[in-house]
């Protein structure tokens, strides 16, 4: 009898909005490349965690944290003959706004963007592992799970040592493809051509393509579906039917709607529904 693909368990927190953990068990399961407007602060836990992010492809071994800017583009699939568990935690950038701000000791500062996608750090994993554990038993106060993800942020900005600000330079590709990725966002539920992202980006076709792949690792087709599924979800969450959000979305059909879900979550909607509605 052939193995399943992966074990897949989402929560929801009840104390901080939009906190999810994810804890996953992977054997023959490969994710679509797709990117999460979260920032998402992982643990390898047992197994290899094989994946492409920021144009580089890494192998993660048990201890090692893994950790995703929000809108970074990246996939995954268990490496070697082991099979891959680790758990994920995804946090909204406004959920981190204070904390980043209060390690820095700066109240205007940005949003923080890690240089590092894989980490050896016994404090920063501690801390990780301790906001999943509060989400997934239902334990603790709301301060409990605020001040694990404070003692998150103090411990990337001491590693990071600077903070990124605001005031850095834009380049013109940067915000031509920035206004793209707006019109998609302001059109979701709407039929887009390449014809409207280009025009939107105030480029050619041909190096609308260009750029938008080097910028995003996927093409603009791969990044609506993507941001129609960060959507969706987010339907989902609020109790939305998924006949309802496939239709809103522009899914052919439950089916397809579910075939696409699943490539980036590792389960289908309804699924995923029942994972973080109690």
């Amino acid at each position: 009898m052939s193995k399943p693909p992966g074990q897949f368990r989402f929560l929801k927190s009840r104390h901080v909005s939009e906190v999810t953990v994810l804890h996953a068990a992977m054997d023959d399961f490969h994710y679509d490349r797709h990117a999460h407007e979260e920032y998402a602060f992982g643990v390898t836990l047992a197994g290899r965690q094989d994946f492409f992010s920021g144009g580089q492809f890494h192998r993660s071994t048990p201890g090692n944290v893994v950790l995703l800017n929000p809108e970074e583009v990246h996939d995954g699939h268990s490496g070697g003959d082991s099979t891959l568990g680790y758990v994920m935690v995804y946090v909204p950038p406004v959920q981190l706004e204070a904390p980043f701000a209060n390690a820095v000791g700066r109240e205007d500062a940005s949003h923080f963007r890690s240089a590092d996608t894989l980490i050896q750090d016994h404090a920063l994993r501690g801390a990780i592992l301790e906001l999943a554990r509060l989400v997934t038993h239902q334990i603790g106060s709301r301060i409990d799970q605020e001040y694990a993800l404070h003692q998150i942020a103090t411990r990337l900005v001491q590693r990071e040592g600077r903070f990124q600000t605001n005031t850095a330079s834009v380049s013109r590709p940067d915000a031509l493809l920035r206004r793209a990725k707006d019109y998609i966002l302001a059109h979701l539920e709407e039929d887009v051509s390449l014809d409207d992202l280009s025009q939107a980006a105030h480029l050619s076709k041909y190096h609308f393509l260009r750029l938008f792949r080097q910028q995003f690792a996927m093409t603009p087709h791969q990044y609506v579906l993507n941001c129609r599924i960060n959507a969706a979800r987010h339907a989902l969450d609020g109790g939305a039917l998924p006949n309802e959000v496939a239709f809103r979305y522009g899914f052919a059909d439950l089916s397809h709607f579910n075939r696409r879900f699943k490539r980036i979550y590792g389960m289908t909607p309804y699924q995923y529904q029942r994972n973080v509605i109690n």
